[in-house]
């Protein structure tokens, strides 16, 4: 049973973005990673995800790979309308740039983490990741609180609607492969994570201009704990970096490309098959 304690945060939420527009030169030692957990770009790769073609002939065999090799690759000719894309990502990058008091009102806490943020986790004294965010629940229909869903800029509800409706078609798509490539009747995925009742819900990372790059993180090391993650990346900025062996890779986004990777869940009936 959870305490009250546990629905609010246990110190003041700062929110990087005005650390970083304070003009700051240091960053708070509460950014500030352990120095094993700094940044290194000696041990960064060249390397690339695999590219995935939705329409190629191969496409079946070739995340069967990437899925075993790699439990990442990003997928071109998807499906999902390359405008809808862009219009996500402008709608979000707006609505970070709203005044503060705007962003503010939709503050989340603990309890579901939905609305706006600046942590994870309860713990007291933590070192902290340096991005802002924003969590909603897409589905199933019973969690999503349009309430919830920024009111500003005035059309990201009904770009995000949209958006979110495609992205789950296109997870459906990529579910049937990965059953057929388990050796599974198409749907047996999307039954295990609900059927009808699928849940989805959508992150989008924020990350700041830092004065000190080397000694934090926008996101520190994790793997997801969900059946699978379908992310529409910065394409400007490449700042996703998957972990294969001993070396930190730096993804390289393909133009209007969704980057997908395999969660635990499904990783761990891929292992057992």
């Amino acid at each position: 049973m959870k305490s009250t304690q546990d629905y609010h945060w246990p110190e003041p939420i700062v929110r990087v973005q005005s650390l970083s527009d304070s003009g700051i030169c240091t960053i708070p030692t509460k950014y500030v990673k352990p120095l094993n957990d700094r940044p290194c770009l000696s041990h960064f790769s060249d390397v690339n995800i695999p590219t995935i073609d939705l329409e190629g002939i191969n496409n079946f065999k070739e995340i069967s790979e990437a899925c075993r090799d790699w439990g990442f690759f990003q997928v071109v000719n998807h499906g999902v309308p390359p405008e809808l894309m862009d219009e996500a990502r402008q709608v979000w990058r707006e609505f970070f740039h709203q005044p503060m008091d705007v962003k503010q009102s939709y503050g989340n806490t603990p309890k579901t983490y939905e609305g706006y943020g600046s942590r994870l986790g309860v713990e007291k004294d933590a070192i902290l990741d340096w991005s802002d965010y924003y969590f909603l629940h897409y589905l199933p229909g019973y969690l999503k609180d349009y309430n919830k869903w920024p009111a500003l800029p005035s059309s990201l509800r009904e770009v995000m609607e949209e958006y979110s409706k495609q992205v789950v078609n296109f997870g459906g798509r990529l579910m049937k492969i990965l059953s057929e490539n388990l050796g599974l009747k198409e749907d047996v995925l999307q039954n295990a994570f609900g059927g009808e009742d699928i849940g989805a819900c959508l992150r989008v990372n924020f990350y700041p201009k830092c004065p000190q790059p080397d000694l934090t993180l926008g996101l520190s090391p994790h793997s997801d704990p969900g059946g699978m993650t379908i992310l529409l990346p910065d394409q400007h900025v490449a700042g996703l970096q998957v972990r294969r062996n001993a070396n930190w890779i730096t993804v390289k986004p393909a133009s209007h490309a969704f980057i997908v990777n395999i969660g635990d869940q499904i990783q761990s009936i891929h292992l057992s098959y």
